[in-house]
Parts: C-alpha cells; structure tokens; sequence
C-alpha cells in the first residue's frame, strides 16, 4: 500500500494554538483514539512558530505511524520531512509542490464543491481530493457548501481518495462515508471535545459501520 492509498479514516486537522505543549498534549490524544491522518495547520503563528510545530509533530506522527501533511506551505513540508502537503486555491501549483517534494509525497488539493476542479488536480498529478464545507463550520463561516451528492458524482469519476471536511460530527458524518468519502476531515468536533481521546475513536469506528 503506497502512503497516497493511506488517505482514509479520521484525518485530524490541527485548531491554532499557540502552545506547543498544549497542542502536542491534544494531537496525541487524538493519534491514541485512532486518527490516522494529521494535517499541521496554524493560520495564526509566525514562521519560527511553524517551524517549532510542524518539526514536533512530525515526529510524533512517527511514534504512532500516522500520515502526515502540512497545510498550504510545500516549502515547510520539506523542511520537516513530512509525508505531504495540502494545497488550498491560493497556496501555489501541484506541479511547483511536486517538483519540491518528490514522487513519492502526498499532495492533497481542495476542491470545495466542484467536482471538475478535483478531476483537474487529479489530471495535473494530486494524490487526493477534499471536498467541503458539507455544513456549517466556526472555523471558516463563510466558506463555500458543498452538497452531499458531490461525492457521489466524484466517487465516480475519480480513482484518488476524497476527503469531506467542514462541520463534520459523529452524528451526520455517515451520510459522507456512504456518500463516497474515504476520510472526514475534522477540527472542532474532535480538538474541542470534552475527551479528544473517545471523540477520535467515535469518529474512527464509523468507517467500520458504514
């Protein structure tokens, strides 16, 4: 199984927290409860920040061999040896990322709701694609809704993993996975969960009853 076949399950993202111990503490708890993606993402620190985290997390996805990707920055990925990079609209080329990190690192790409988009990251060399919002989300209000049935369509046409992200819970999660969703992408409902621990083993086990 190649790393980009491993894009599946719980795909934690990481809340902006300033303290490095603190966000550490969180995103173990979550590895531990079955996360098996971690994408780094601060939109808050500065670069030496960065750099502090995304090094310590890379080697804590390595204590609990997870998958790990730095959001926007291929630059920052190679710095800390992640496994990939996850580009937004605006964070750059997959062919630019590709020539950075190789062959064999995973460059995700968003795609919001369209699917022809993610059939032109695919086309141009992305490994995987992420949909959303698919409901409403505090971390970015204002972000474009995807529609359930856009997995469906997507799972047809395309052979890469999809991700769904934006306001994803244990309770309406399901509906994604059935829809064709290969991992949900989420923040809130797991980093701001009274257990993160037993939230990312909810989440986990949904993969197997659906």
């Amino acid at each position: 199984m190649t790393l980009q076949q491993t894009i599946s399950g719980l795909y934690a993202i990481t809340p902006d927290r300033p303290d490095t111990e603190e966000l550490l503490l969180c995103v173990r708890l979550a590895l531990k409860g079955g996360a098996r993606v971690l994408q780094y993402r601060n939109k808050s620190a500065d670069t030496a920040l960065k750099l502090r985290q995304a090094q310590a997390l890379r080697a804590l996805t390595e204590e609990f061999g997870a998958i790990y990707i730095v959001n926007d920055d291929a630059g920052l990925a190679a710095q800390v040896d992640a496994d990939g990079v996850h580009l937004g609209g605006e964070d750059g080329s997959v062919a630019a990322a590709r020539a950075l990190l190789g062959k064999q690192r995973i460059i995700g790409v968003s795609c919001y709701n369209r699917a022809s988009l993610a059939q032109e990251a695919v086309h141009q060399g992305a490994d995987y694609v992420a949909f959303g919002a698919f409901f409403s989300s505090s971390i970015k209000p204002g972000a474009v809704k995807a529609d359930v049935e856009l997995l469906r369509t997507a799972r047809d046409v395309l052979s890469v993993p999809i991700v769904a992200i934006g306001g994803i819970t244990q309770l309406n999660g399901p509906a994604l996975i059935n829809a064709g969703a290969d991992a949900l992408a989420v923040i809130t409902a797991l980093f701001e969960a009274p257990d993160i621990e037993l939230a990312a083993h909810g989440f986990s086990t949904l993969f197997s009853r659906t």
